[in-house]
């Protein structure tokens, strides 16, 4: 696909977005790191001698690039707010720079003087834009959309067409990404949290250019350009590239795109992993056939809404009534586990006798479910405080164990605590489920891993309490994941070694901070 593109091979477009020439140039210099597509959105430029500047630096550029240049009207979403006259005029002096492409909105069109036809034909490739960041549009009114926007392609010459929609669901998204299918010249651009799945998977569903910031965000569901390039590698996808994913809301926090995308790499599979913010789950399951969807994780708050959508269950999950992993078999049946199981015992294992023990689990939701029947597998004796008394009460029962009041967790004493709830998660750090006073244990067991130590961690770190960070237990689901996606052992040590990398990373970004 990429010998019939209009952009060649670097058809991930790095997106530059800054206030100064300074900064934006640095942002050039960083994106040529990763792609020879770029776009200058000068509207962000503050004023008409920092897009002078950046516009000149561009003539001294070795290695060269493509440069698209956008000067984008508050009306499509930009910042710029004078005539279009002045917007065609920078936009001249931008070809003038060495800018290949430039992309004009059809706002601009009514506007555009008679004589700049003939300019716009001569000089320079030119993008038909039409943006939408209000509700998605309809089937029938997107359609009717990319006609006219087809229509004035053709009339006014322009060498491509951008279609960018707000999407609110991934059936709006795979609306948008069906527009370019069999073209060469749209440019297929679903926006929106719930979008972020398709925008990655653009390329292979045939976009001509699929876009990424360098730094500055410039819509919302954008994928920075590092990510879309080394983790989700959107270039090399093709029409065999096997889909997996987790599924969650909110889902930004998660990891397991790291630690699942790693494997593959490692092992050289045509696969890649995605993070699909869900709100509903129906949504979700009539997407996994076009997307083609081998295989998926599930985390809050679905695993156990998922199992009503399922074919058929592992006994252990059904058990649970919790599943965090679903496979596809069998012409497209879902086939549901729960791996949390096993990472809970492989974490507590390591650092304390299960058997015997009293164990506190604050929470009753669907990974409080796994925590505590792998408890009481192991022989532990479970107590269960919930904010719902009665989901507290019933997770208690199932698993022969005693649910106890918020009173009761300052006065009693317990081996072990376990927080299954998602107080004190990325980007809530400050929080806790508990206070200091309430850590009347041995060890305190954090399933949250984002940040690898929660406050929760940190209270009980300063009472001399042993600490175990959720981290432990997201490596050992995760890892029990893709082998029973991939039918193999996974690259275990690289695996972990990416994750933990990761999390270092960010750490230290924060500290700068």
């Amino acid at each position: 696909m990429a010998n019939g593109s209009l952009f060649g091979r670097h058809r991930i477009c790095a997106v530059v977005a800054a206030p100064t020439a300074r900064e934006a140039w640095r942002q050039v210099r960083r994106a040529l790191k990763f792609t020879r597509t770029i776009e200058l959105r000068l509207d962000w430029l503050k004023n008409r001698s920092q897009q002078n500047l950046l516009l000149f630096s561009l003539r001294s550029l070795r290695p060269p690039a493509t440069f698209i240049a956008t000067y984008r009207r508050r009306s499509a979403g930009g910042r710029f707010s004078g005539t279009v006259i002045a917007q065609l005029a920078l936009l001249d002096s931008a070809i003038h720079a060495g800018c290949r492409w430039c992309d004009l909105e059809v706002e601009s069109l009514p506007g555009m003087p008679a004589e700049f036809e003939e300019r716009l034909r001569r000089r320079g490739k030119w993008i038909l834009s039409w943006h939408n960041f209000r509700a998605p549009q309809s089937k029938e009114s997107l359609l009717s959309r990319t006609r006219a926007l087809e229509s004035s392609r053709q009339k006014w010459g322009f060498a491509a067409a951008k279609i960018a929609m707000h999407c609110d669901t991934l059936a709006d998204s795979l609306r948008v990404l069906r527009l370019a299918r069999g073209k060469r010249n749209v440019i297929a651009v679903p926006m929106g949290g719930a979008a972020t799945p398709a925008r990655i998977l653009a390329l292979r569903e045939g976009s001509a250019l699929a876009y990424a910031p360098v730094e500055t965000a410039t819509a919302t569901g954008q994928v920075s350009l590092e990510n879309m390039k080394n983790l989700y590698r959107a270039d090399r996808l093709d029409r065999h590239t096997r889909v997996y994913g987790v599924v969650g809301n909110p889902i930004g926090h998660s990891l397991s795109p790291i630690l699942h995308n790693a494997g593959f790499h490692v092992r050289h599979v045509n696969a890649v992993y995605l993070p699909f913010q869900v709100k509903n789950l129906r949504d979700f399951l009539n997407a996994i056939g076009p997307l083609g969807i081998r295989g998926f994780s599930v985390t809050l708050p679905h695993k156990e809404g998922i199992l009503r959508h399922l074919d058929d269950c592992d006994p252990l999950a059904a058990t649970i009534g919790a599943v965090n992993t679903v496979v596809m078999r069998n012409g497209g049946k879902r086939y549901g586990y729960n791996t949390d199981y096993v990472g809970v015992l492989r974490a507590l294992e390591r650092r304390m006798p299960i058997r015997g023990s009293r164990v506190l689990i604050f929470g009753a939701g669907g990974a409080a479910r796994a925590v505590a029947f792998a408890l009481e597998s192991g022989g532990a004796t479970v107590a269960v405080h919930a904010r719902r008394s009665g989901q507290a009460k019933k997770l208690a029962r199932a698993v022969h164990g005693e649910a106890v009041p918020r009173a009761s967790v300052q006065r009693e004493f317990f081996d072990a605590i376990v927080n299954a709830t998602p107080v004190g998660m990325h980007p809530h750090e400050n929080q806790s489920p508990l206070g200091a006073g309430e850590l009347n244990c041995r060890l305190v067991f954090d399933l949250i891993y984002r940040p690898r130590e929660t406050k929760l961690l940190k209270l009980a770190a300063r009472r001399g309490i042993e600490t175990i960070s959720g981290i432990e237990m997201f490596l050992a689901q995760g890892i029990a994941q893709w082998e029973i996606w991939m039918g193999e052992r996974a690259p275990e040590k690289e695996m972990r070694a990416a994750v933990l990398q990761a999390l270092r990373r960010e750490e230290t970004e924060s500290l700068k901070q």
